[in-house]
């Protein structure tokens, strides 16, 4: 799995931006698929029906190799374009941004729109709450009622991050550890429980981490 960055699942995140008496809306969302991107674009420009334009551009997959952008009316490669530029300064994926406008009777010039757009965009993403989405292994721990504080304590000081626990004859704690500290992490918890563990690799995840 490859490591990104994207925004937080859920919210919609926004910046306003007022230029020579236009003003410019940026709102931002998490997408996964070009489906929800196209829906969230036409949920807002349904929110803002009566506006000048709504642009927009996103950028999806774990690659960022899927990318579009639109000018919806504003002269060619003036809106949509810096609009994705934006988000690909930030090195974000898997997000969608809308720019509305509402004209307010002075022209901006291509160059005047072109930075309207980007900054209104970046105003938007710098709102964001940006994350990592970092691989991490999922791996089973399985042992003795009489290690278990033990193993515990030192799960806590290695600030390794416990799923979840499962209580039977032994105890199973589910953890997750980023794949390059796997190694050193059986190493030393077969030097604290004298080999008296038994571990499962149980393949890897895509974590959320804020930044």
């Amino acid at each position: 799995m490859k490591n990104f960055k994207t925004i937080s699942i859920g919210e919609i995140f926004t910046a306003e931006y007022e230029i020579k008496k236009s003003v410019f809306i940026a709102h931002v969302k998490h997408v996964e698929t070009e489906e929800a991107a196209r829906e969230f674009v036409a949920e807002i420009k349904k929110k803002y029906f009566d506006a000048t334009h709504n642009c927009s551009a996103w950028i999806l997959g774990e690659t960022g190799d899927k990318q579009k952008s639109n000018d919806d009316g504003e002269p060619g490669g003036t809106a949509g374009n810096p609009i994705l530029d934006a988000i690909k300064k930030n090195e974000l994926t898997n997000i969608a941004v809308v720019v509305t406008r509402y004209f307010g009777g002075i022209k901006l010039g291509a160059g005047g729109l072109i930075r309207a757009y980007s900054h209104t965009a970046s105003l938007g993403i710098a709102n964001s709450q940006i994350v990592k989405m970092t691989a991490f292994k999922k791996i089973s721990v399985t042992v003795e009622y009489p290690l278990l504080a033990q193993v515990e304590n030192f799960l806590r000081n290695k600030k390794i991050r416990v799923e979840n626990s499962e209580y039977a004859a032994d105890v199973t704690i589910n953890i997750l550890i980023e794949p390059e500290g796997v190694e050193s992490f059986l190493a030393d918890l077969t030097e604290l429980t004298a080999a008296n563990f038994l571990a499962e690799d149980l393949g890897e995840i895509l974590i959320p981490v804020a930044i």
